[in-house]
Parts: C-alpha cells; sequence; structure tokens
C-alpha cells in the first residue's frame, strides 16, 4: 500500500440500509488493517447515529448502494452523503457487491482471530448488513489499490462501536473533546484548547489515532472499567469522561512509583518513526500479479517502500529484547499480558531469524532522505545478486561524482560554505548563501531560487548525475525486491503477529506517552479515581452525551435560532435515556420569556421524570423552584463578588441559588459597553422596576377587597344583580383611583365606604 497522509484518516467505509430502518456499517482502516462492523436500527429521520459514527471515522472513502430501499420518510444513506459529507468521495456500487454471504467468507478467511472467536455463526444470521457492506468494501480495496489482502491478517470487530459511549457530533463539538469551540482562540497561548490536545502528548501517528477514537467512543461497561481502573495509581486518576477512555484504565502504578519501568518504555517506543503501525501493516496487502509489476521500473516507489518496511521491521524486533528487559518484572495485568503475548512470542524470533539470512546486519531505519535511500539501497546482503551489486556500483559512482562536482565548484568559484543538500523529489542540488555571492551568480546555474538567507540553484551537470543516480537507485530497489519476494511470503504466513505488535505499539504510546506523562507532569492531588457502582455511583457510567448549548441561525436548513434550539432539544428528548448524560445550556432564551420558560420547565420536568443525568445552566431563576418540588434536583451557582459596583468572578461552585441584582448591567459594563449606555439602561430598568412595585401594590389592594366582598356575599346572602354588577365594575376601576382623596380617605375606606 502506498503512504498515506500522516494523521489524515485512512478509514474506507460501506453503508447499505433496508426498509426496516436497519443500517449496516462496515468501516476498513487501511493503515492499521482493521475491519470495524456495525448494525443498528436507526431511529432518527435524519441519521443522527450513522453521523455519529460517520463523524467517529472520518472516512476518506464512503461506498454505497444505489438508493432503492429508503424507508419510508428517509432520504436514504446515499443522498445522506451528498447533503451532508460533499467533500467525501463516494463510491456507488451495484447491489449485487453487497453479498453478505460472500461477506461472511470473507472474514472468515482474512480475520487474524479464530471464527469461533469472532461467533461469525451468530453474527452472520443477525448482522448480515455490515457483512454485505464487508464485502463491497474489500472488492473495492482490492480493485483500487491494486492488492489482495492477505488471510489471518485483519483485526475484525463486531458492533464494536455500541460497546462504547455513543457521542453524536454536535456534543464533540459543544464538549471540545477533539477541537475548541472557537478556533480563533488558537494560539492566543500555549494553553490546550481541548480534551484531545492537551492529553496529546504520543509520539506516533497511530498512538496519536488511538487516543482520538477512545476520547469519541469511551468505554461503557462497568466491569471492564472498574478491572483497568485496578491498574491505575491508587491515588490518582483521571476526570470523568478520561475515565471510560478505553485503555486508559490500564495505568498502573508501577509507571508512576517505578522510574526504571516509566523511562525504560520511554526509551522503547523512541525507536520507532511515527509511522511505525501503518509500516508493520503493510506486509496484511500483497500486490496484484507482483512478477509483472517488479519488471516496471514505474514500480521503483512501491519496491522502495517495501523495503523500507522490511528495514524497519527489523528495527522494531531488534528492540523486542529492550521491551522482554523492561517488562521482565511488570506486575499490572496489562504490562504482563503483553509480555507473554509480545516478549515470549517465538513467531517474533523467527521472523528476525529470517530477516537476518537477507538483510544486512547494519542496515536500520533512517529518517535522513539520502541516508535512508542509502541503507534501502544496500538492505541485502552483499553476493546474493550479481545485477543488483552492478546497479550498487553505479549507485556509488554516480553519487561520489556528485560530490566531487560539489567540491569543484567550491573551489573554482571560490565559494567555501556552498552546501549539497538533497531530498526525495529533486535529489541533490546546491545552498549558496547570500553572503558568499559577489555580483551575479555564473550562468552556469540554473533553477535559482531564493530562500531564506540562501541561494537553492542546480547545474546541467549536476542534474544529468542526479537522473543518473535515482535510476541506480531504482534498479537497486527494484532487484531488491525480487530478491525479497520468498522473505515477504514468509512474513505474511505469520502476518497477525505483526498487526498485534502495531497495536501494542500503539497501545504503549497512548498510556506512557499521554496517560501516565499527564498524571506525572500535575500534582499528587490533581486526578482522583472514579468509583462505580449498579441502580446509583459517585460518577455515572453514560451510555450517551446529549448537548444543546449556543444560538446560532442554521442557513442550511432555513431555520432560526429558536427553530435550531428546539430541532436540537427535540433530538435529546427522542434519544435519551435514564443512563444518558444531559448538558443544556440556556434552553428557551430564543424566544419569549413566558414560552420560553415554560418549554425549560417542562423539558426540565420530563427529564426528571426519566431520572437521566442532566446538567441544566439557565439565567431564569424561577427554575430553581424545581428544588422545592423534586427532591433529585440540586441547584448550584458560580460564586461572584460585587466590589465598588464591580463582579468580581470567584469561578467557584457552590450550593443554593444566587441573586445578583443587575447583573446583566454589571455585566454589560465588564464587557465594555460605552458607560451612557450604561446609564441610559439603569435608567429605564429604574422606571421599570417602580412601574411593577406600584403594580404589585395595587394587586395587594384589590386581593383584601376581593376577599372581603367574598365574606359580604356569604354573610348577607346578596342577591342584588345590579349591586354585583356595580361591584364588578368598582373592581375593574379600582385600579384607576388614587391612593388617597382631597379628604385623606385611603382607597380601601373610599371603596368601602361607598
Amino acid at each position: 500500500m502506498e503512504d498515506d497522509a500522516g494523521e489524515q484518516s485512512s478509514f474506507v467505509t460501506g453503508l447499505i440500509q433496508n426498509r426496516a430502518k436497519e443500517v449496516g456499517v462496515a468501516a476498513f482502516d487501511l493503515r492499521s488493517a482493521a475491519l470495524h462492523l456495525s448494525q443498528y436500527i436507526e431511529t432518527s429521520s435524519s441519521y443522527q447515529n450513522t453521523k455519529t459514527l460517520l463523524h467517529f471515522y472520518d472516512p476518506t472513502v464512503i461506498i454505497v448502494s444505489p438508493n432503492k430501499l429508503a424507508p419510508d420518510g428517509m432520504v436514504g444513506v446515499s443522498e445522506l452523503i451528498d447533503r451532508f459529507y460533499p467533500s467525501v468521495r463516494k463510491v456507488v456500487m451495484a447491489r449485487g457487491c453487497f453479498d453478505d454471504t460472500k461477506g461472511a467468507v470473507m472474514i472468515k478467511n482474512l480475520a487474524a482471530k479464530e471464527p469461533s472467536a469472532l461467533s461469525l455463526d451468530t453474527y452472520y444470521k443477525q448482522y448480515y448488513l455490515c457483512l454485505a457492506a464487508a464485502a463491497a468494501i474489500i472488492k473495492w480495496i482490492e480493485a483500487e489499490k491494486g492488492v489482495i489482502v492477505t488471510n489471518h491478517s485483519l483485526s475484525v470487530t463486531f458492533n464494536g462501536s455500541f460497546d462504547h459511549m455513543n457521542i453524536d457530533a454536535t456534543s464533540v463539538r459543544n464538549l471540545e473533546i477533539i477541537e475548541p469551540l472557537h478556533s480563533a482562540l488558537w494560539g492566543t497561548s500555549n494553553k490546550k484548547r481541548s480534551l484531545f490536545h492537551m492529553l496529546k502528548t504520543t509520539k506516533t501517528i497511530g498512538g496519536t489515532r488511538l487516543l482520538r477514537a477512545n476520547l469519541l467512543q469511551p468505554l461503557k461497561d462497568i466491569e471492564t472499567i472498574n478491572t483497568r481502573l485496578d491498574c491505575l495509581t491508587k491515588t490518582t486518576g483521571i476526570m470523568v469522561l478520561i475515565a471510560q477512555v478505553e485503555f486508559l484504565n490500564q495505568l498502573d502504578d508501577e509507571l508512576m512509583t517505578n522510574e526504571q519501568l516509566f523511562f525504560g518504555l520511554s526509551q522503547f517506543l523512541r525507536k520507532f518513526p511515527k509511522e511505525t503501525d501503518r509500516v508493520l501493516c503493510h506486509f496484511c496487502f500483497k500486490p496484484k500479479k507482483v512478477t509483472s509489476k517488479v519488471l516496471d521500473v514505474d514500480n521503483a516507489k512501491k519496491s522502495q517502500t517495501l523495503i523500507s518496511s522490511i528495514i524497519l521491521l527489523k528495527t522494531a524486533l531488534d528492540a523486542l529484547p529492550l521491551l522482554a528487559k523492561v517488562l521482565k518484572d511488570a506486575q499490572s495485568f496489562l504490562l504482563a499480558n503483553i509480555y507473554r503475548s509480545v516478549c515470549e512470542n517465538e513467531k517474533y524470533a523467527s521472523i528476525r531469524k529470517r530477516i537476518g539470512e537477507v538483510i544486512d546486519e547494519d542496515v536500520l531505519h533512517a529518517r535522513v532522505p539520502f541516508v535512508a535511500r542509502t541503507q534501502q539501497c544496500f538492505a541485502i546482503k552483499g553476493g546474493i545478486d550479481g545485477l543488483l551489486d552492478i546497479a550498487r556500483r553505479s549507485f556509488c559512482d554516480t553519487s561520489e561524482a556528485v560530490h566531487n562536482l560539489a567540491n569543484k565548484y567550491r573551489e573554482e568559484l571560490k565559494l567555501p560554505n556552498l552546501k549539497l543538500p538533497f531530498n526525495n523529489r529533486q535529489g541533490f542540488y546546491l545552498s549558496i548563501p547570500h553572503k558568499d555571492i559577489q555580483g551575479k551568480l555564473p550562468s552556469t546555474f540554473i533553477q535559482v531560487v531564493k530562500h531564506g538567507n540562501n541561494i537553492h540553484c542546480s547545474t546541467l551537470e549536476l542534474a544529468s548525475l542526479n537522473v543518473r543516480n535515482k535510476s541506480a537507485a531504482g534498479e537497486c530497489y527494484i532487484r531488491t525486491e525480487i530478491c525479497l519476494e520468498a522473505l515477504v511470503d514468509a512474513i505474511r504466513e505469520d502476518v497477525s503477529v505483526l498487526t498485534l505488535l502495531a497495536e501494542v505499539l500503539c497501545l504503549l504510546d497512548m498510556i506512557v506517552n499521554s496517560f501516565a506523562h499527564t498524571i506525572s507532569t500535575k500534582p499528587v492531588d490533581r486526578y482522583t479515581r472514579p468509583h462505580f457502582t449498579a441502580h446509583f455511583s459517585t460518577i455515572r457510567v453514560v451510555d450517551r452525551i446529549f448537548t444543546r448549548m449556543g444560538t446560532v441561525d442554521n442557513l442550511e436548513s432555513n431555520s432560526s435560532t429558536f427553530m435550531t434550539e428546539m430541532k436540537e432539544t427535540a433530538f435529546v428528548m427522542q434519544n435519551v435515556s435514564e443512563r444518558s448524560l444531559i448538558v443544556m445550556d440556556e434552553l428557551g432564551r430564543a424566544t419569549s420569556s413566558s414560552d420560553g420558560f415554560a418549554i425549560a420547565w417542562s423539558c426540565c420536568e420530563h427529564l426528571l421524570s426519566l431520572k437521566a443525568y442532566t446538567i441544566f445552566a439557565s439565567h431564569m431563576e424561577n427554575l430553581s423552584e424545581l428544588a422545592t418540588i423534586y427532591p433529585n434536583v440540586k441547584i448550584l451557582h458560580f460564586y461572584v463578588v460585587i466590589r465598588n459596583n464591580r463582579l468580581d468572578f470567584k469561578f467557584q461552585l457552590k450550593d443554593g441559588p444566587r441573586h445578583v441584582p443587575h447583573y446583566g448591567l454589571l455585566l454589560a459594563e465588564v464587557a465594555g459597553l460605552p458607560s451612557t449606555v450604561i446609564e441610559t439602561a439603569r435608567s429605564i430598568t429604574s422606571r421599570i422596576t417602580k412601574k411593577n412595585i406600584q403594580n404589585m401594590e395595587c394587586r395587594n389592594l384589590v386581593v383584601p377587597a376581593i376577599e372581603l366582598i367574598k365574606s359580604e356575599r356569604k354573610l348577607h346572602r346578596w342577591k342584588d344583580l345590579k349591586f354585583l354588577t356595580n361591584t364588578k365594575q368598582l373592581l375593574d376601576h379600582l385600579g384607576s383611583f388614587p391612593e388617597k382623596d382631597g379628604n385623606g380617605r385611603s382607597r380601601e375606606t373610599f371603596f368601602l365606604g361607598n
């Protein structure tokens, strides 16, 4: 397989659905040779569950069937991709390619684990849609990439994502799990602005991707979480969400108390480049018609990739004795299990021995481009292939000629600081400092480019030597691949152990370089281990996280701020369960006060009836009355002190409600509104308050009068309709009476006296 683009996604995803609203998803990770299968009933007409999975996988290609079986009221997965993922390549394959029977056979042959361990027969009957999607994906990959997937090489998981917490894309954004909510905050300081970036101290791309995956889909099985938490330090842990992160709980107290173990693992991991996991999984794929392709000079790059993979595999296997030494006395279940499954596995030693029969012992993985090219050309031991030895001599001669040419330019043109850099795109080129150039460069130099304080250029003679050197290297690559055919075939027979090694490296990178590193750099009491129980818990294990926050129009769906708010709230109410976590911010503020308060109160009562764990932030002080009705409501506030008519935020969460008079005006002043605007607002507020007080006093006068009339009716059995009519009129006009008449009589005395 060709190189992929750094940390970008390498998933190919297949989707298929039926009229029963079932969706089958298959996701193939080309980087780690892993296949993830899921099948579920889509509960939302907007495909929220499917969107959540696609957000998790972030695929580069999505394969769908012709859109003919969309359930009633739903647009179908094909149109879904067109609407919401226009930048992702969509491939439509014939319905016949989605064959669940072929999918089951393929997985049986390709899975690294035994079919019985996967319960293939059970899943074949229940999850036929995801098997059909898997068949289409594998067919497309083999046709598109020109490879064949090696038998027993894939890491296959069934329904894996639903063993984990479900966090929809909106909640991931609102909770700032992966990216900060406001990208403008990037670069304002060195602080980490999201949970992912706070923990992203991993050294390999695979470890970073594993960290991201576990933050997006944390575990929700209490038993597994507790088992892994047992490996944590007894006095430290990680915050609520991270506590459910897969493998986080594998962190053991040995890493915190045993410096030799911690630094030994760190030293071991430093021996591997960032792309180690992809390179090790290179052997899970083999090109079609190898013999005809290696004879084509244009495939020298693929040959170079294979040679590089062999060299890196040799480097990894050479480092295993160090891992064995570090983990030999490890006591935790996780590290001891890695020692047994990797360090004591004889297959690694067997592969290392086979490599040593062909690959020179002095060859190491190199990052410097020309050193790497040289290592690849001389990877095979001398004398194995005559044509390879000839190509090597040509490579050495041209390389020596290039350096001699550079020395010639230094002497003849008096350029002692001339350098001879190399990159894979243009080969050798010349770099000359500006200060060394007197006047114009000689016409000998071509392709002149300014680069900082230097001039980058070439010459016709150097360009000719570059072509010859590259051709000789290409011939070395092709002859080397021919010599490696038998070795590669032998390695592919035990490819499952390489997949395991790649997973172990990613796991150790995440545990040691992210979690253990994060804990070790903070005070001991910074983290606290959570404790879980079964019907309540100190920290509740949740199955889904829902959020409703922010106020913004959605022009794409022609929705106002309030409509967007109501759509998000409707999705929460339709899918919430008693094991969910709901975070709502300022529900109902995008409409009138009365309607907003009614909606907020009603939603709170609905969530309270479900006993779902809810964090509800609001400025509506009347909502605090819920605490007087429902015993499972707790009111909290962020403590703020008013000093000299200014707000002093303490950022401390305290019990009970907190009323700050004219909080809005004070906050507006802090925000920097002009003083004239603030003063005008204060004047308006004062008049409104005065009017409200007058209305309240009027109501306080009316109520006793009404009660007196009622008592009089009972006492005298009034029957005079005219009197009742007059009384009603008096009550209607009571509010317009002056508080006192000209004789000083109060309004009540005047009313009762008449």
